[in-house]
């Protein structure tokens, strides 16, 4: 896309002929490209719509998208299959190869402008280690878009589903681990997720564009 400004003539007065001002439109109407490369993490526990949600940017966006859920160790799926809440010890290189997967799938192509990756990343520590991802990547950000909704919706939700290793036991453990996004988490975008699906997609959509608005330059 070229960055060269547009120039548009201003509209004719009826009596006056038009005149070669070389008036340039305000950042406001020109068109709008993003200054960085984005991260788009769809957090929250088992239940709260996240691969809805990813699969819904993934197409507005026009983005790859990534599940988390499959790049687990067979390990951990059986021990998630079996009950066994997995552990920090679990989890670690399961984060650290997703935020990779990432950032390979943005270098990738130098006009991927942004990928969609679901990830619970219920504890601060581990939303940190996606942080991590910007220290030598100036040109990189990393946004959460946290589902929020109460525990007992995604007991009934987990509940209604068929073959799935997430049972709803295992919500009340996600519950217990899970660490509210706190004030000063600035890169996290907060959706209400207790409506209807299409809803929260909106809603994530809304929040998604709003931040790529911020971000964004005039071309």
């Amino acid at each position: 896309m070229s960055t060269q400004a547009v120039t548009h003539l201003p509209p004719t007065p009826p009596s006056e002929p038009a005149k070669m001002t070389g008036t340039v439109l305000p950042p406001s109407s020109a068109p709008l490209q993003p200054a960085h490369k984005h991260i788009w993490l769809i957090t929250g526990p088992a239940g709260c719509g996240k691969t809805s949600v990813a699969e819904f940017l993934r197409q507005s966006l026009s983005v790859p998208y990534l599940e988390g859920d499959t790049f687990h160790t067979p390990e951990n799926v059986k021990k998630m299959g079996e009950g066994t809440p997995l552990t920090d010890a679990d989890r670690w290189d399961w984060l650290i190869l997703l935020r990779e997967e990432a950032l390979r799938t943005l270098a990738s192509s130098p006009d991927l402008n942004g990928v969609v990756l679901t990830c619970s990343a219920l504890k601060r520590k581990y939303r940190d280690v996606f942080r991590v991802a910007t220290y030598h990547n100036p040109g990189l950000r990393v946004h959460f878009v946290f589902l929020n909704v109460s525990e007992a919706i995604l007991m009934d939700r987990v509940r209604a589903r068929q073959n799935h290793y997430m049972k709803d036991y295992m919500v009340r453990s996600q519950f217990q681990s899970l660490e509210a996004p706190q004030q000063d988490e600035t890169d996290v975008l907060s959706v209400e997720a207790s409506g209807a699906s299409v809803e929260v997609q909106k809603l994530a959509l809304a929040v998604v564009n709003e931040a790529m608005e911020k971000d964004s330059k005039p071309v």
